[in-house]
């Protein structure tokens, strides 16, 4: 398997969203007639998108605002929200910063302690809005963050990192156990991110209740330049997705795998469904809503890393309102909105009722999927080339 890259080694070839497309099927159903639904652990969600945990997608407005329209958005444990009582300004001092200067404000704004009294303050102005609440830290803060996410009355922790795996090796500080971890906790876990088969198995004999695949697909992240790590969404995914159903096969426990990134069209999640994903995670497309904090703009979990920054603050301007992108009308004929529509769209033309059937939809390797008969477009700058 895998091709010669050099004398003796070997690599295998991975496939990313753009080079793949999803072939309709022999039977056809109405879009309006299919379930989109998917759930973790005991809560069931209409819409299988997740709002990344980065602050400038995810407040408690916006928070609140994916729940009531069927979807989870992911409040970062470890950002502005957490550390200053009032961010709005914070969030404005980022938005207007000039592009050479803005990893550095990035880094001096999140320099101050994070304050543990705004983490059950935060859960508690989603919970009293009514919505699902979804936090998020990585796992050096994990072992706290958990248990006060979950006495404040969250619904679901998530523990997150650049690289996720159940053994890692520090002299320098305590490590997470993260079975122990999930086994003292009462609520959902979800565990990421990972790329693999193996960790992605790890994770889920681990007790993860959904795992995030990806890493450094981001918009906004700059790993794979900074590190040269990560592997292609739709090869992840499919990896991802037969370790959980060899896990579900070994132990009647489905564990849904959840795509985390690198989608920015509808036509990209649709993809992210049939590599195998139960769910996605997006950031750079909801960072567009009128409602998302960043005020038009995204910067990466890791940007304000101190030594090595692996995200960068990115421009994705304002399109439309939360509800336009997810659930439309769309306004725009690129991709961008109405991502549950286009989703549903593409389960008719494939003869999928369900994300289930959608998973076994024919995937054909296609490089020109993007460009073939598109040259008016892309001379053009409009639809797929905007």
């Amino acid at each position: 398997m895998g091709m010669y890259i050099g004398r003796g080694r070997k690599a295998r070839r991975a496939f990313g969203f753009d080079e793949v497309a999803i072939v309709p099927g022999r039977v056809t159903i109405n879009p309006d007639e299919t379930d989109t639904t998917w759930t973790l652990r005991d809560i069931e969600f209409k819409v299988p998108i997740l709002a990344a945990a980065m602050d400038g997608v995810v407040d408690v407005k916006m928070a609140v605002e994916m729940s009531k329209l069927g979807g989870l958005g992911v409040l970062n444990l470890e950002g502005v929200q957490t550390r200053y009582e009032s961010p709005e300004e914070v969030l404005v001092d980022i938005a207007e910063a000039e592009p050479g200067v803005a990893t550095q404000l990035v880094q001096k704004l999140y320099a101050p302690e994070i304050d543990e009294d705004l983490i059950g303050r935060r859960v508690r102005e989603i919970k009293d809005a009514g919505a699902v609440c979804a936090v998020s830290a990585t796992p050096t803060r994990a072992g706290r963050f958990g248990k006060l996410a979950e006495e404040a009355g969250a619904d679901i922790f998530v523990v997150q990192s650049t690289v996720a795996t159940i053994d890692h090796i520090s002299s320098a500080y305590e490590t997470l156990d993260i079975q122990t971890f999930i086994e003292g906790m009462t609520i959902p876990v979800i565990v990421g991110n990972c790329v693999t088969y193996d960790v992605t198995l790890d994770l889920m004999e681990a007790g993860a209740d959904a795992v995030l695949v990806g890493v450094g697909p981001g918009a906004a992240c700059t790993t794979r330049g900074v590190l040269g790590i990560g592997v292609p969404q739709v090869t992840a995914t499919v990896d991802a997705a037969a370790a959980r159903d060899l896990y579900y096969k070994r132990t009647g426990k489905f564990v849904p795998v959840i795509t985390d990134g690198g989608m920015d069209t509808g036509g990209d999640v649709c993809k992210a469904f049939a590599s195998g994903g139960d769910a996605v995670m997006i950031g750079s497309a909801l960072a567009r809503a009128t409602e998302a904090p960043g005020r038009g703009y995204h910067w990466g979990m890791a940007t304000p890393h101190v030594n090595l920054p692996r995200g960068a603050r990115v421009k994705t301007g304002t399109s439309g309102t939360l509800e336009e992108i997810l659930l439309g009308p769309a306004r725009t004929d690129d991709g961008t909105q109405n991502l549950l529509g286009a989703l549903r769209t593409c389960m008719g033309s494939v003869g999928a009722k369900n994300i289930f059937e959608l998973q076994q939809a024919e995937i054909v390797i296609a490089p020109s999927i993007r460009s073939e008969g598109k040259l008016m477009q892309r001379t053009q700058h409009v639809g797929m080339w905007r």
